[in-house]
């Protein structure tokens, strides 16, 4: 019996003294500089989330959801939180990405300017300037907006900048309303003067279309189904926990990045990003469980406004998988 004991207490003492199984690091690119709708990502690694999941999280600002697509397309990246609309216009060209996750269901575009203009409803645009940056996102389903709304081109006058100088042609008064998404240039105009600003989303008017989502390599996927699987299903208990507490998620970007913003917009702009998770299809779901038919109304707009190539129309399920996403409950 005491040679049990003792051979017992041997192997206890050599399994306490075995290093523990390492966790798996992933680097995930954001689309952008750090701004409330990546609260979920660092409130998801200040809580452990990730860490419970095995894997050990570095998030790594963007400079636009194209570069990032390219990241992740090179491997230099192993997720990415892009644009899904520029995703596939990068996989039909041949990167081999695919979004693993769809998180913003309704499209975040809208035309904005301050509250204290009283411009409410497309009808008030009449008469207004409007500043646009040339082939961006959103200046490429203007024209379907202007469509459904009964606008035309010459209701109103047009300035056109790069992404700052569209910023600074509302806040200096030499525009009226930007292109914009509800959550993010509202709150960079609101830190710069302290108004509000009142978006007129796209998606009020019909243009049903998918926006940010999570991507990866497709080898890497392949190769790393597991991982895949457990980085979703830490993201999505991230997205989860940050939904229920917005102010404490917003406060886990600035507790990583102190530059990261002021914490009201941070709280704000996340709080307004919430109601993007989730379409009318999707409401009793959990977040990323996008539909066949969002996504496939997404590309058919896409090729018509977006100058998505025709051939995506062929299978839009190619641009997309729930597979790696967690069941109900789990």
């Amino acid at each position: 019996m005491k040679r049990l004991i003792g051979a017992v207490s041997a192997a206890l003492m050599l399994f306490a003294a075995m290093p523990a199984q390492a966790a798996d690091k992933v680097v995930l690119m954001l689309n952008w500089y750090v701004y409330g709708e990546h609260a979920p990502f660092y409130y998801g690694k200040a809580k452990g989330i990730y860490a419970a999941e095995g894997i050990e999280l570095e998030i790594q600002e963007g400079r636009g959801s194209a570069a990032t697509t390219q990241a992740v397309a090179a491997k230099t990246a192993d997720f990415g939180y892009v644009d899904v609309p520029t995703m596939m216009r990068a996989a039909i060209k041949g990167a081999p990405v695919v979004a693993t996750g769809v998180l913003l269901q309704t499209s975040p575009m809208s035309a904005m300017g301050f509250v204290d203009k009283n411009i409410r409803k497309p009808e008030d645009i009449k008469g207004k300037t409007v500043a646009i940056t040339p082939a961006d996102s959103m200046t490429q389903i203007w024209p379907l907006f202007l469509k459904k709304t009964g606008l035309k081109e010459s209701d109103f006058q047009t300035v056109a900048g790069d992404g700052q100088t569209k910023l600074n042609a509302v806040i200096n008064g030499q525009a009226d309303l930007l292109l914009g998404y509800v959550m993010d240039q509202s709150m960079k105009i609101k830190d710069a003067t302290g108004k509000d600003v009142y978006p007129i989303k796209f998606a009020d008017y019909g243009i049903n279309m998918v926006s940010s989502g999570i991507i990866a390599n497709a080898d890497y996927v392949k190769a790393n189904a597991d991982l895949v699987r457990r980085f979703m299903s830490a993201t999505t208990k991230a997205v989860e926990a940050a939904e229920k507490e917005p102010k404490a998620a917003a406060q886990s970007i600035l507790d990583a990045n102190p530059k990261g913003g002021k914490i009201d917009t941070l709280t704000q702009g996340f709080e307004l990003t919430i109601p993007l998770y989730r379409t009318a299809e999707t409401k009793t779901k959990r977040p990323f469980q996008v539909t066949d038919q969002n996504m496939a109304e997404t590309v058919n707009l896409l090729v018509e406004y977006g100058g998505l190539d025709a051939k995506a129309k062929e299978n839009p399920k190619a641009f997309y998988t729930n597979d790696y996403l967690p069941k109900s409950g789990s």
